[in-house]
């Protein structure tokens, strides 16, 4: 959730979801992600950077190679590198009543 660490990502959330979306690929299984968070763990320098890169590269093989629904539900808030990558990379995006979605 959002109260530890402002909800970041780091590499270990980041290698999870990966591993998630790799799982419903080879399965071909539909995918729904529901995310609130602050962005990537600056803690963690470039390691959670590049988690961001990870994930979306995954989104690809998923979405566009193996043609399978992914779907973003987006909760208060949902801010920073999450927003930019995997966030808005849904076939279908919901967001809560009034969340808080931005990247800066």
């Amino acid at each position: 959730g959002f109260s530890v660490y402002g909800g970041s990502m780091g590499s270990v959330v980041g290698e999870k979801i990966t591993r998630l979306i790799e799982y419903a690929n080879k399965r071909s299984l539909p995918l729904i992600i529901v995310c609130a968070s602050g962005g990537a763990r600056m803690q963690e320098g470039s390691l959670s950077l590049t988690q961001m890169a990870k994930i979306s590269s995954s989104l690809y093989n998923f979405q566009v190679k193996k043609k399978l629904l992914y779907i973003s539900v987006l909760t208060s808030p949902t801010t920073g590198g999450v927003t930019a990558s995997f966030g808005m990379l849904g076939d279908i995006i919901i967001t809560e009543p009034n969340a808080h979605i931005a990247f800066a």
